[in-house]
């Protein structure tokens, strides 16, 4: 399987875990004790298909995320692309894009960033040979672009631009576009033509962000900006300078095939979405990455040994002839977690419905509330928002998301709801925004959106009516047993039958006085002994005979 532009990059561009980074304006506060999170167990299960890939990320057991991939997908985020600006739209200060997909590429002003002029200096001079070099150190920069300008003051219909893919095709609109490229790594991002380095503000000390952002300050390219990931915390000069190479190395891949390309033309692909997991959540938490196939295991040896040598014998190789989604609890998991209405362990439910604009979430107590009103109506809405969090991250959902909470008249118990949702979505990567309960207990929260949402269908066709919607009518069951059960005692007048029906049915057969069973023996002479099977619908029976074969009626 190929290794390269298959999947998406995980959900956010920024390629900074969503942290918040440091910033020389913010003054100092008092220096505290750093809080250790509890450790989480990660496993990774790849299930492999014929055309595309499974990936479930599992912590501490539980279902989070849910993937798939096809093999043969077209755009990635994180692609970058050289591309033909082919209209503009003045009133949505935007540009449609020809990057090769059959809808146009959608780029709004805001996503321009303040080194254009810069960016498409630098693509000019790739594609004409007037530059010999991808190096910035001697490169002139240009001025930066209006934060409130207009798109038609800084782009022309017919111009060429080097972007990245921001968001996936969705629905009937195109690909999203940035013209801020990143080329993110284990460590940091590289941004060309940025000014800063900024490091993730999660990493613990005041004194370790410090180290950090000395060190990588020294080691950026000139004209480049750095941001410093979370992963980075502890890590010495030779792991970052051996990561800032790679990283520069790949904007020296795409200085030369831009050299004489013509619009549109994909210039770098994304790593497979499998990379792409473990280069952005590779840690010690990491437990094990389990695959069925040894061509996928020999993939992922060989990407773990460039960027992770170390952490080689996380990688299993699934033997058994049992589907690896159900050897590790994955499709009982997937089964339960997609659909309209959502079971949590303490009673209470959730019920899930999308639209175009938004998402609903219906918070039910169930039946059991227990005696003191309040503390039990915030077990339940705490219960409900760990499991939405979890929701929210494995369908994928974006967008504007409202949910309504059972109301509680108790402020602090308002108040500490939210500040445990924010807590309960610390693990997403999508940027996120969580607004305070209003007084109505309605939560909003708007949630990046980079892909389609996640829909699966975990009904399973009735066995009764095959999907058709149709059974026949249940007060003739009993018709049409006794109907067969004739024919049987026709054609093997001494036979010894057995009956297999529903537990409901079997109930209805043989409870009371007189019941059906008693009936038959009366009429036919016969005693039909009863089996109740579970996996049996409504309607449906089967005839057994003394030696434990099926009789098919239709050969009777």
């Amino acid at each position: 399987m190929p290794s390269a532009g298959l999947s998406l990059l995980a959900p956010h561009l920024s390629m900074a875990d969503n942290d918040t980074v440091t910033k020389k304006s913010q003054p100092r506060t008092p220096r505290k004790e750093r809080v250790v999170a509890p450790r989480i167990e990660r496993d990774l299960i790849i299930k492999s298909l014929e055309d595309s890939v499974e990936i479930a990320l599992l912590e501490d057991g539980r279902l989070v995320e849910l993937h798939h991939e096809q093999l043969d997908a077209q755009f990635s985020v994180g692609d970058i692309y050289f591309g033909r600006i082919r209209k503009l739209n003045p009133g949505l200060n935007a540009a449609f894009v020809n990057i090769g997909h059959e809808k146009d590429a959608f780029l709004h002003y805001t996503d321009l960033g303040p080194q254009l002029n810069s960016m498409i200096k630098y693509a000019n001079g790739a594609v004409n040979g007037s530059f010999k070099t991808s190096k910035l150190d001697k490169f002139k920069r240009e001025a930066d672009i209006d934060k409130g300008g207009k798109i038609a003051a800084v782009l022309k219909p017919k111009q060429d631009v080097l972007f990245q893919i921001s968001k996936e095709p969705i629905s009937t609109k195109g690909p999203r576009l940035s013209a801020e490229i990143n080329l993110p790594g284990r460590f940091m991002v590289l941004s060309p033509f940025g000014k800063t380095v900024n490091v993730s503000k999660k990493i613990g000390t005041a004194e370790e962000r410090k180290r950090l952002k000395e060190l990588v300050t020294s080691i950026r390219p000139a004209n480049c900006g750095v941001i410093v990931r979370t992963a980075a915390e502890g890590k010495g000069a030779d792991e970052l300078i051996e990561e800032m190479n790679y990283l520069t190395n790949q904007w020296d891949d795409i200085f030369k095939q831009l050299h004489k390309a013509k619009a549109p033309t994909k210039l770098l692909s994304e790593l497979d979405k499998t990379s792409s997991l473990l280069r952005d959540l590779l840690s010690d938490d990491f437990n094990r990455v389990v695959v069925d196939t040894e061509e996928m295991y020999d993939t992922l040896h060989t990407y773990l040994e460039a960027i992770a040598p170390d952490r080689l014998d996380i990688i299993k190789l699934h033997k058994s002839q049992r589907d690896i989604f159900d050897a590790n609890a994955v499709k009982r998991q997937i089964q339960a977690s997609f659909g309209k209405t959502v079971t949590i362990q303490s009673g209470a439910y959730l019920v899930i419905e999308g639209t175009e604009a938004m998402h609903v979430v219906d918070v039910n107590s169930g039946n059991k509330m227990g005696r003191n009103h309040e503390e039990a109506l915030l077990k339940v809405n705490m219960d409900s928002a760990r499991e939405i969090a979890r929701q929210l991250r494995l369908r994928d959902i974006g967008g504007l998301i409202v949910i309504d909470f059972i109301d509680m008249k108790n402020a602090e118990h308002r108040q500490l709801l939210h500040k445990e949702m924010r807590r309960f979505m610390d693990g997403d990567r999508a940027q996120h925004t969580i607004l305070p309960l209003s007084k109505f207990g309605l939560m909003q929260i708007t949630r990046q959106r980079v892909r389609p949402a996640l829909k699966l269908s975990t009904a399973e066709t009735c066995p009764s009516c095959n999907g058709t919607g149709e059974v026949n009518p249940t007060e003739l069951v009993t018709d049409e047993i006794e109907r067969d059960l004739v024919n049987l005692l026709n054609s093997r007048p001494k036979a010894k039958l057995t009956l297999h029906v529903h537990p409901f049915v079997e109930a209805f057969l043989s409870k009371g006085f007189p019941n059906h069973q008693m009936r038959w023996l009366w009429r036919h002479q016969t005693w039909l002994r009863l089996v109740s099977r579970d996996d049996l619908g409504l309607t449906e029976y089967t005839f057994f005979d003394q030696n434990g074969e099926e009789i098919r009626m239709s050969e009777v």
